[in-house]
């Protein structure tokens, strides 16, 4: 497999590549194409006539991708699209099934990086938040105007945030707030610093851009669409940063992965679902200490991989 060329390189980039198991006549997604890492290594693995759909909220991000795939120019299309809108838009492209699905669901670098963004609180800048810098609602739009028991729920909810009602008090007294280190000063005032590694502002920067961008929701949308674009035996890899995707990733692929979702004491099956796909990690891939070294933001990363079910083979092989 070649080395993607500098400067960037995707978290779980072999890993990810070797589960999808390219091949020269595939059609592929990567749903959050960023700047193009997997999709870098997608069609090189399968050239010399694979195709990709790349779709991102973000145009930087897809502008980027553009100038990374230039040397596969006529083997890849980009659209500025959620990933919500898998099955859509492959109709509005004319292709049936695919042979596999990359989706990463950690913020880039470059996004983190960019003050202008909002994204980080270790650099000023306004309270944004937005992958889509059209979508009408921010961070501050939030943060300045709902309830602190609104804010609190978020803050428990998506950045499991145990003092998120003290937090939330502590904003409504003080705003509005405009930028991400007026938040984070106040977060800190709030909770005080225990001594620890990680910044008290942290958890609860995680649940404002949760909320901004609706991402458990879209994941939760997006697993099922994934599943049914799938031809059968291809894959869909999914790289999750947080205990909440996790769990969302994994209890769908224990679902769907199941003959039989009914409760563990009743004695006769009545919900005849049937499985739709198999696990081919039943634990997530991680990170080893080498790309550790090399990409700190690894650390966090989880890879489960699944595999549609080929229901013919199947039938084949019972018989």
């Amino acid at each position: 497999m070649s080395q993607i060329p500098a400067p960037h390189i995707s978290v779980l980039y072999h890993n990810t590549i070797e589960s999808l198991r390219p091949i020269s006549s595939g059609r592929y997604v990567d749903a959050t194409v960023g700047a193009g890492g997997h999709a870098w290594g997608i069609l090189d693995a399968s050239s010399p006539t694979g195709q990709l759909l790349g779709l991102d909220l973000d145009p930087v991000a897809l502008e980027l991708a553009d100038q990374r795939l230039k040397s596969f120019t006529g083997r890849y299309t980009l659209k500025h699209t959620s990933y919500t809108t898998l099955l859509k838009t492959l109709e509005q492209l004319d292709w049936d099934l695919v042979d596999g699905i990359v989706i990463d669901l950690g913020v880039s670098s470059m996004q983190i990086d960019s003050p202008e963004r909002g994204f980080s609180f270790m650099k000023d800048g306004p309270l944004d938040m937005r992958f889509d810098s059209t979508q009408l609602t921010s961070a501050a739009d939030l943060v300045n105007t709902l309830s602190d028991e609104d804010l609190a729920d978020i803050f428990y909810r998506y950045g499991e945030e145990r003092l998120s009602r003290r937090i939330a008090r502590a904003i409504v007294a003080n705003r509005p707030f405009h930028t991400t280190l007026e938040l984070a000063a106040l977060i800190e005032k709030s909770v005080g610093r225990s001594g620890g590694k990680i910044h008290p502002a942290t958890r609860s920067f995680q649940a404002l851009r949760i909320a901004v961008n609706g991402e458990l929701q879209s994941l939760e949308n997006f697993l099922p669409q994934a599943v049914t674009a799938l031809k059968p035996g291809s894959r869909l890899a999914v790289i999750s940063f947080h205990s909440l995707e996790d769990r969302i990733v994994k209890q769908f692929f224990r679902k769907e992965s199941s003959d039989c979702i009914c409760p563990p004491d009743q004695p006769i099956c009545t919900c005849g679902h049937k499985a739709s796909i198999i696990e081919i990690t039943r634990h997530p891939i991680t990170a080893d200490e080498e790309e550790i070294a090399a990409n700190p933001r690894a650390r966090s990363a989880r890879l489960r991989v699944a595999e549609k079910i080929n229901k013919q083979r199947l039938q084949v092989e019972n018989d």
